[in-house]
């Protein structure tokens, strides 16, 4: 068999005699019959295990303004220690995916996932309790390690506790699952946030942790590859260093807003040096982390590039607008979780249907019009202002969700049924380290150029405050909050600042949304031309075979 499930044989696998009792479709499945009659209880303590992982990130994109509030109520975080709070995390997340699929396949994705989610609980109670924006950061690099062993082992075992002709509906309703995140995380983080210290947005992992500990130990099977390869240290060291590299020079590059700086152009170019080493490296090794091979695949290298890309433009326009409704419409962290809401809702509608649009037209047509609805919805960002009725931006998000169901179950389902089941976890990883790879410079890059264009566009007015020091004017410069916190204490005359501050704000976040739409306008092209579209129609076949059932191969993804 091409995977191994650590269960009773009394359970009954596939390729059991015909006088074994059990009837002809039992007997075709691969998968096990005690383990496919729940199924779909595996599926919703899987969902769990992915919901904690995004919400987590949720409920910190709806903290960030308070974070980045002086003692007591945060931490006085700057604009570039909020970006690596989140990158710190992602950064460890994508770094070990490579490791932790591999680690799956080798021990039992069942014994990594539960491990990674020990981990993660720990990780937030460290998180809540930190003292610093430094110390924040290194406990978000430990929740983003639990992370990294959870993420690729709850797909892994999806594919491996469904046949495949179940498995684009069962990976819809798992994608469905990270807007139903996506609408938790923000009013959950509001309604703590409106109650408790920030410290509470972690310390709710707590409670969810422990049921999905419990629910995993009684439910899921433990699944793995019978014939695992060896780990692949170096490539992992080479992956980790060259992000680190790349990203923290886009970040400082946007700090300093100047790009040519030798610091700058020295760890992004060195980023560059190390990744390209990394590939050259994987291809020479026998055992790597990333089998280059997979991308010969247009179905598979397509779909991962799509990945990467519309992350690439939804999680920096998702950092921007947390700062556009908190600090320059005034929206309570809770009010700001609630306008999320359509994007969660049309997430959680369309994904887990998206299968049936794409049995009618094919992936490649789904999922490019998808990018092209993504970039529309980015491109209306520009509509918004300090004053524009917010239901344009409530339309705006619910026509973004909608495009992002139709592009994530299609691109995933696209890269798993690329890859044989017992390559589950690794296919899982390269899944997800696009995905986070692509969310993480997107913050970077976006964030990078959002900060910019504040900076140039306030420093005119900084410099007009009497008696600032250049100091504290360098550090107002930095972010729309360290401005309006400059104008806080500048009382009645301070008020000019902040409606400057506004707009230089409202300015930066339409030129950062048309760059994000211009990434998702690439996706689409990328898309179009390469994903594989709908499969030739076979011919009918002779009469006296009519009643031959389609085999599962040739089932569209």
């Amino acid at each position: 068999m091409a995977r191994s499930f650590e269960s009773s044989p009394g359970g009954g696998a596939a390729g059991a005699p015909a006088g074994a009792g059990i009837s002809a479709t039992a007997a075709a499945r691969q998968v096990p019959e005690h383990i496919h009659r729940r199924r779909w209880a595996i599926l919703a303590v899987l969902m769990l295990s992915l919901l904690i992982v995004v919400l987590d990130n949720s409920i910190l994109n709806v903290a960030m303004k308070t974070i980045a509030t002086p003692a007591p109520t945060g931490l006085g975080a700057s604009q570039s220690q909020l970006e690596w709070a989140i990158n710190s995390y992602t950064l460890v997340f994508a770094g070990l995916l490579f490791t932790s699929g591999l680690l799956g396949d080798r021990l039992g994705r069942k014994k990594v996932l539960l491990t990674g989610l020990v981990i993660f609980g720990l990780g937030s109670v460290l998180a809540a309790v930190s003292a610093s924006p430094g110390q924040l950061i290194t406990f978000r690099a430990v929740m983003g390690l639990g992370g990294a062993l959870v993420m690729p082992a709850t797909l892994a075992i999806l594919m491996n506790v469904f046949e495949r002709d179940e498995q684009p509906k069962a990976i819809g309703i798992w994608a469905g699952g990270v807007g139903l995140a996506i609408a938790i995380g923000p009013i959950a983080g509001g309604l703590l946030l409106s109650r408790f210290w920030w410290g509470s947005v972690f310390l709710v992992n707590v409670p969810i942790v422990l049921i999905a500990l419990t629910a995993m130990v009684l439910l899921v099977p433990n699944s793995k590859d019978p014939r695992p390869g060896r780990l692949d240290p170096v490539g992992v060291v080479l992956s980790v260093v060259g992000l680190v590299l790349l990203v923290y020079g886009i970040i400082k590059g946007g700090q300093l807003a100047d790009f040519t700086d030798p610091q700058v152009l020295g760890s992004i170019l060195g980023g560059l040096f190390v990744l390209a080493g990394f590939v050259l490296y994987e291809k020479r090794i026998d055992h790597p982390s990333i089998d280059i091979g997979y991308f010969r695949k247009p179905a598979f290298s397509a779909a991962v590039a799509a990945i990467a890309l519309v992350f690439f433009a939804l999680m920096g326009v998702t950092f921007f607008m947390v700062f556009y409704t908190q600090s320059v419409r005034g929206f309570s962290p809770l009010q700001a979780g609630l306008l999320l809401l359509p994007l969660a809702a049309a997430q959680m509608i369309f994904a887990p249907r998206a299968r049936h649009v794409v049995d009618r037209f094919g992936a490649k047509a789904v999922c490019t019009v998808g990018m092209l609805l993504v970039a529309v919805t980015m491109s209306g960002f520009v509509l918004m202002g300090t004053d524009t009725p917010i239901i344009v931006l409530e339309v705006l998000f619910f026509l973004q969700g909608t495009g992002m169901a139709h592009i994530m179950p299609p691109v995933t389902v696209s890269i798993m049924q690329s890859l044989p089941r017992e390559k589950a976890g690794s296919g899982s990883a390269l899944n997800n380290t696009f995905r986070q790879v692509g969310g993480t410079l997107g913050v970077a890059v976006l964030g990078s150029v959002l900060s910019a264009n504040y900076r140039n566009g306030i420093e005119g007015t900084l410099n007009a405050v009497p008696g600032l020091p250049a100091a504290a004017r360098h550090a107002a410069g930095e972010s729309i909050e360290a401005t309006l916190g400059v104008a806080d204490r500048l009382g009645p005359a301070g008020r000019q600042l902040a409606a400057a501050a506004n707009d230089a704000f409202v300015h930066a976040m339409h030129v950062t949304a048309l760059g994000s739409a211009g990434v998702a306008l690439v996706g689409a092209l990328v898309v179009g031309l390469f994903l594989p579209g709908r499969p030739a129609a076979r011919p009918a076949a002779p009469a006296q075979e009519a009643p031959r059932e389609t085999s599962p191969a040739g089932q569209r993804p």
